[in-house]
């Protein structure tokens, strides 16, 4: 645990002792359904994750238990990697397409009306 006035992390992995590499379960601080809900979608596409899941421990505690169970000898990182880096590229595509379309709008209230 972080002392005080040391930044926690924001990501730990518990893996349970003797368990393989596909069967872990990540910690997500400060964090909550807005990207746990968003994170699992992105992570079930993948044809290597059999099970993806996570829950809010408690309404009053900001973090979310992420598991992942993966077959066929893929390591669970792998998966959670992946899902983080498309869902980065969504957010990214819809923040790009809502600022071309904020900037297409404020150019036709400048033009004159005719």
């Amino acid at each position: 645990m972080a002392a005080e006035g040391e930044k926690k992390p924001v990501l730990e992995m518990v893996q349970a002792d003797g368990s393989d590499e596909g069967c872990v379960t990540f910690v997500l601080h400060d964090e909550d359904h807005t990207l746990g809900n968003s994170l699992r979608y992105m992570i079930m596409k993948n044809v290597d994750v059999e099970f993806c899941g996570y829950t809010i421990t408690h309404p009053s505690e900001s973090k979310i238990n992420f598991r992942i169970q993966t077959r066929g000898g893929t390591p669970a990182t792998e998966p959670l990697r992946r899902g983080l880096n498309e869902l980065n590229d969504v957010c990214q595509h819809v923040l790009n397409t809502f600022q071309a379309r904020v900037n297409e709008f404020k150019e036709r209230q400048e033009q004159p009306m005719e």
